[in-house]
């Protein structure tokens, strides 16, 4: 452990940087559910999860790795889960009535038009081991709902839906379930067509260019090209997000069947999420953010956005018209 926080390759073998790793085996020693034993300390045993959530090896690889049998790195790796997500209520938090967030407080792009909304909301996808009987259901483009500020932090997060499930029927779960979606009344976050639900969710004009890549050749030419550009750009960080998620922890972005049971896999998914966050306070990794964004940039525009019926309640058209209409004519006068 001493050479291991010590060594160039401490990111590459744990996700993060020495300081971080420290500072997170210190958090979780303090829940108590991860112990220092004679044979295996702490930082040995969050070091082990942290190497399969981030490289996605079965046990039987780390047990080598680590020279520990597979029983005892499959005690140690949920004991580590479950500590992690004991931080969920710290570190996954719900945006308050009152903010109004700084990325858009501090951009006159964005100011006043947007400044009751709280981030961007959207799925994705994470392959998920179940019986053959079900396969069906979960097939699909994607099965994890998530909302994320604009410091790219996730500030709720869905997982363990069935693959075929609509965006909508996700949304409505998310917003009438336990432990919910919180919406405070006058805000609403960031969406695509598929999420449309009057003033809640703020969505863009349909059969308008609305990718940022559309718009490299020519700039918005009417009021809902405006709104469409902006609001693309908006909701473009909560796929960053979902990029740079996927890109530290592969053990939610691989295309094989997982070695756990569903029920762990949707753990897991929360867990990698909450150090998503931990991770964006105390650990930035700037050149996976850059990768991420060359490939956003690079995919194929994705139209299915503008392509599913959408029942367009009048409380949210009323809102985005009226949010076009004032940028355009600030756009125009500048």
């Amino acid at each position: 452990m001493s050479y291991l926080i010590h060594t160039e390759q401490c990111r590459h073998i744990i996700c993060m940087g020495p300081m971080a790793f420290i500072t997170l085996c210190e958090r979780i020693r303090g829940t108590g559910l991860v112990k220092d034993a004679f044979r295996s300390i702490v930082e040995e045993q969050v070091a082990k999860f942290l190497h399969i959530v981030g490289h996605n090896v079965k046990n039987r690889y780390v047990s080598f790795f680590f020279h520990r049998s597979g029983q005892t790195v499959s005690r140690h790796f949920h004991n580590v889960l479950n500590a992690i997500i004991m931080f969920e209520g710290e570190l996954l938090v719900q945006p308050s009535r009152v903010d109004v967030q700084p990325y858009i407080q501090n951009n006159s792009r964005f100011y006043p038009y947007f400044k009751d909304c709280l981030g961007a909301i959207d799925g994705t996808h994470v392959r998920v081991k179940v019986p053959r009987s079900d396969a069906a259901r979960f097939r699909g483009r994607k099965n994890v709902f998530a909302a994320c500020d604009f410091d790219m932090k996730f500030t709720y997060v869905l997982g363990g839906w069935e693959g075929t499930a609509s965006d909508s029927r996700i949304l409505k779960d998310a917003l009438s379930r336990q432990d919910p979606l919180i919406i405070p009344q006058g805000k609403y976050y960031s969406g695509d067509a598929r999420f449309m639900l009057k003033r809640q969710i703020l969505t863009p004009y349909r059969g308008v260019r609305y990718h940022l890549k559309e718009y490299s050749q020519r700039g918005p030419q009417n009021p809902r090209e405006l709104f469409n550009h902006r609001h693309s750009s908006l909701r473009n960080v909560i796929e960053r997000t979902f990029g740079v998620l996927k890109k530290r922890f592969p053990i939610i972005a691989s295309g094989t069947e997982p070695h756990y049971s569903l029920d762990t896999m949707t753990n897991i998914i929360l867990a990698c999420c909450i150090l998503h966050n931990f991770l964006r306070g105390v650990d930035n990794d700037d050149s996976l953010l850059a990768e991420v964004d060359r490939e956003l940039m690079e995919e194929d525009v994705d139209t299915m956005s503008t392509q599913v019926r959408e029942e367009d309640y009048r409380e949210g058209s009323n809102l985005r018209d009226s949010i076009a209409n004032e940028m355009w004519r600030d756009y125009q006068n500048n």
